[in-house]
């Protein structure tokens, strides 16, 4: 038994690092995935029965900036080889949504007593990828900095509807300086597969968001008095869309907490 654990350590070890994040998850680890594995993708998942997932795969296809699709699992299939080869939608998610009429009523750490033979995953792309290389260029990732959840707000910027799909874009958050805002625009700019540039900078009212220090997902950050909000569209938006379809059953990822991929984000750059 000594001789077993041992050598699961020892392969644990000499996983990528993608692996070991999903292993962690496996394991049990809860936490918000920002930072974790640098340089892999990481994605927002949406699982849905098989009868909903044409009209969601068009809504993400009219609204690619908050649903880039970066993988797709086949009909009851919990493994999305093109994404990692030792990779189970089921258990590599730090935590989980379990959705029943449009309502959470469930957040477990893995969904296998809930996977059923008609479910197909969907893997969106995730901001997460580009904060890499901001952090390249030396600009500073706030809740990065403070090791909590980037702030996603719910706004007034509608969704292209397909079938049972429509609601509003949500927008996840980092504040910069004007002149780092600037940067931000230029350097997401090269990665349309994961929401791309933003779609607002400053003025939040604007786009239907009442109070920035109260996130409708994820944690609140500060913003300093010489800074800007900066806001990306962001793959938490099927859930808001979810939520206002009231489809009998669905899964998603816990907000700030990802599937880990073996892609590298330099694969999703557009130079």
């Amino acid at each position: 038994m000594t001789v077993l654990v041992a050598a699961q350590h020892d392969q644990t070890d000499r996983a990528l690092p993608s692996l070991q994040a999903r292993l962690a998850c496996r394991a049990g680890m809860a936490t918000t995935t920002a930072g974790v594995a640098s340089g892999y993708v990481q994605g927002n998942l949406a699982i849905l029965p098989e009868k909903f997932a044409g009209a969601f795969h068009r809504f993400c296809q009219l609204n690619p900036k908050p649903c880039p699709i970066i993988g797709m699992s086949d009909v009851g299939n919990p493994h999305i080889p093109a994404l990692g080869a030792d990779l189970d939608i089921r258990t590599d998610v730090p935590r989980y949504r379990v959705w029943v009429d449009g309502e959470v009523v469930e957040e477990p750490t893995d969904v296998i007593k809930h996977w059923r033979d008609d479910l197909v995953a969907f893997v969106l792309g995730c901001s997460f990828s580009f904060e890499e290389a901001l952090l390249e260029e030396g600009l500073p990732i706030r809740h990065i900095e403070r090791k909590v959840r980037v702030p996603m707000y719910r706004t007034n910027i509608a969704c292209s509807p397909s079938g049972p799909f429509a609601g509003p874009m949500v927008v996840s958050m980092r504040p910069f300086t004007p002149k780092d805002a600037i940067r931000a625009v230029q350097i997401t700019s090269r990665f349309p597969a994961v929401h791309g540039a933003p779609v607002h900078l400053a003025l939040p009212h604007l786009i239907g968001i009442e109070d920035i220090a109260r996130p409708d997902y994820g944690d609140p950050v500060p913003i300093e008095a010489d800074e800007i909000p900066v806001f990306w569209a962001c793959g938490v938006t099927p859930q808001a869309v979810i939520a206002a379809a009231k489809i009998p059953f669905a899964i998603t990822h816990a907000p700030g907490l990802m599937l880990v991929t073996d892609l590298k984000n330099k694969q999703l750059a557009v130079l």
